[in-house]
This record gives structure tokens, C-alpha cells and sequence, in this order.
């Protein structure tokens, strides 16, 4: 096939699935189309859930592995769209509908891109992963597959990157802090005040800084984004809740971060996860080399995605930008998409990948 006919392919699918809603948790019908799209290629497709994959039909466990990734479930679209969101219409070469940008492109052109690498051979195999649920992190997307997948060495996530290399991702762990009081009447100089027994773990939060301050992804960081307390004016309050959101860099595993924060505020700390790490591939990693020998300038991304819940080497690439990603009349360029591909054929086709056991770091945690 020409690189015409891949990119045609891949205009053709993403705009089927943007007519077929998929918000996060209700994706039936789009790994449906998924499914009968991979078999009409002419592989044997997997379905697990909403999940669905494909193996190199030449797999071989005595070859390296080589995931690619990207999700097929959409956030809720916004109020101000202009449009009919699961309406796809190309103007001015933008193909426009929700999850065009995040992410259909990169969904689009890595199962082209599957298809261009198992129709030669290659020093690795290929695996092919639409997955579920990526915008809610749920449990029954990436986290329930990977356990059935092959053995993976090194993953592409196809995340609107602009086609640069996101070679680290911050990780996130919520927190929700109590501190405790003693109700009474604020007429009368009786009661604890839960508001203000929390007020020294505010100021400790807000102030505190990471030491290890990461060239990629910056520090480490806290904010405190909610708080609850109170009922009526005239009660002290007994409880108040604050809901802390941290973006860990790769030197800090959250679970690490959690119990140094339980050793310095006085209130109840409970996470409500942390299976959200922080990612990292080492920038000598043979496919990031191969992006920088191609001019592209790898970076360190804020924003969250699977990659968090890879426990081998990933870094993000794919087309279109991440400003467009929720947003209103989301779309993406069909040259973005051309682009893509040719630049996934570029770094991918018969480069030499190694076990992550030769790279420096895999996902999240201190290196």
C-alpha cells in the first residue's frame, strides 16, 4: 500500500468511529468497529471488554516486543461546541468531531503503522492495543489487558504529541486530608475547631518543596484544590476535608510521596490510588534515538495518560496537539495524520529494540 492509501484508511476509520459515541465506560460499539476492522484486515483480532488487540501474525517469544497503544474512548463533549460533535466533517483540511485529536489520530495511524511493519520483517514483534477507558483510568481498560498481552519490551502510546517524542509523563495521586474537631456553639468558647487544626497542614502543603527537581518534568508538586467544612454558621466544625491533587516527576514513587506526607501533617491522610506513576524512557533508548536523529525534540509531558500504567520503557507520540484534546470543535489535520505514519514507518521499521532490563529505568519510581 502507498502512503495515500494508509492515510485514507485511517481518514476513512477515524471518522466511522467519531459517528459512533464512545464516552469513557460505553465504547461497545466502537470496539466493535475495531474488531471488525483488524479481521477484515485480514489478522485474528482479541477482545477483552472494550479492549481490543491484535499480534503479529509472525510472533516469536524469542524476539523482542514492541507495543503500540492508544485509547479508544472519549471524554463527554463540552457545552460550546459549534457542531454536531459525532458528526465528522472535513473543512479547510481539519477533520472535525470528538476524540479526533484525543486520540484518533494516533489510534488511526498505529494500526496502519501495524500494518506496514508485520508486512516485512522486523528484528522485534508487533503488538496492537485499542484500549478502554484510558479518560477515567478505569478498571477495565489498559490495566485489565495487560496481563494477556505478550511479554512487552518498549511501548508508543499515539497521545497528540505534535509528533514530538513525550520521552517522561507526570504521575498523579489524589489525596483526600481530614483533620478532626469537636462540634459546638460558636457563641460560646467551646468546641475544636476543625478548620483550624487543618491549618498548619494547608500552610505545610502549600509551602513545602521536592527536592528532586526533574530537567524534563520539573518538580515534584502539591496543590490543594478542595476544601469542605462546616454546616451552618453557628456550629464549630468537627470535620474538614481537603483534597489534595500531586503530579509526580520519575525521581518519586507515589507511594513513597504518601508516606513522607503522612509524617508531616497531623490530619488523616487516604490516597485514593497509586497506580498512577510517573513514566520515563532513557533518552538513549534506541527508538529515541533514532527521533532525535530525525530532528524531533523529546520532552517531558504534564498531562496523564496509559503510560502511567505500563511497567516497561514508553514514551508518547502521535498527531495532533494536546491544547485541542476536551476542548470544543476538537479536531485534527488530515496532513497531521499523513505525517504520522510516515514518521511511525521512519523510527520504527527495523529498528533494534532491547530488553528493558539493559535500559537505566522502566515506569515510575526512584532511579
Amino acid at each position: 500500500m502507498t502512503q495515500k492509501e494508509y492515510t485514507d484508511e485511517a481518514v476513512r476509520l477515524l471518522s466511522q468511529l467519531i459517528a459512533i459515541p464512545s464516552i469513557s465506560r460505553n465504547e461497545e460499539k466502537a470496539a466493535d468497529l475495531m474488531f471488525e476492522t483488524i479481521a477484515e484486515y485480514g489478522f485474528s483480532p482479541c477482545r477483552e471488554e472494550n479492549n481490543v488487540w491484535v499480534i503479529d501474525p509472525h510472533f516469536d517469544s524469542s524476539r523482542p516486543t514492541l507495543l503500540l497503544n492508544a485509547h479508544i474512548d472519549t471524554v463527554k463533549p463540552v457545552a460550546t461546541w459549534t457542531r454536531d460533535p459525532f458528526s465528522p466533517t472535513v473543512a479547510d483540511g481539519k477533520l472535525y468531531g470528538l476524540g479526533s485529536n484525543d486520540c484518533g489520530g494516533g489510534l488511526t495511524t498505529l494500526l496502519q503503522t501495524f500494518r506496514y511493519l508485520t508486512e516485512r520483517p522486523q528484528p522485534y514483534n508487533v503488538v496492537y492495543l485499542a484500549s478502554a477507558e484510558e479518560e477515567v483510568s478505569g478498571i477495565n481498560g489498559i490495566r485489565r489487558v495487560l496481563p494477556l498481552l505478550p511479554p512487552i519490551d518498549v511501548a508508543v502510546v499515539g497521545e497528540p504529541t505534535g509528533l514530538q517524542p513525550a520521552i517522561a509523563e507526570k504521575g498523579l495521586m489524589v489525596l483526600d486530608v481530614i483533620a478532626r474537631g469537636k462540634s459546638g456553639h460558636a457563641a460560646r468558647n467551646e468546641g475544636v475547631n476543625a478548620i483550624y487544626e487543618a491549618l498548619d497542614d494547608l500552610l505545610w502543603l502549600r509551602d513545602y518543596r521536592f527536592e528532586k527537581v526533574s530537567p524534563l518534568l520539573g518538580p515534584t508538586k502539591m496543590t490543594v484544590t478542595v476544601v469542605n467544612a462546616g454546616t451552618q454558621h453557628n456550629v464549630i466544625p468537627d470535620e474538614c476535608r481537603i483534597l489534595v491533587d500531586i503530579r509526580t516527576n520519575e525521581y518519586y514513587d507515589n507511594k513513597e510521596v504518601y508516606d513522607f506526607i503522612c509524617r508531616h501533617v497531623k490530619s488523616e491522610v487516604h490516597a485514593h490510588s497509586f497506580h498512577l506513576r510517573s513514566s520515563h524512557i532513557d533518552i538513549e533508548h534506541p527508538l529515541i534515538r533514532r527521533c532525535v536523529g530525525m530532528g524531533l525534540t523529546p520532552y517531558g509531558s504534564p498531562t496523564l495518560s496509559d503510560q502511567a500504567l505500563m511497567p516497561f520503557p514508553s514514551f508518547k507520540l502521535g498527531p495532533g496537539a494536546s491544547a485541542r484534546s476536551h476542548s470544543a470543535d476538537e479536531f485534527i489535520y488530515i496532513q497531521e495524520m499523513e505525517n504520522a505514519i510516515a514518521t511511525y514507518q521512519k523510527i520504527l521499521d527495523g529498528c533494534e529494540i532491547p530488553p528493558p532490563s539493559n535500559m537505566l529505568n522502566t515506569s515510575g519510581g526512584t532511579r
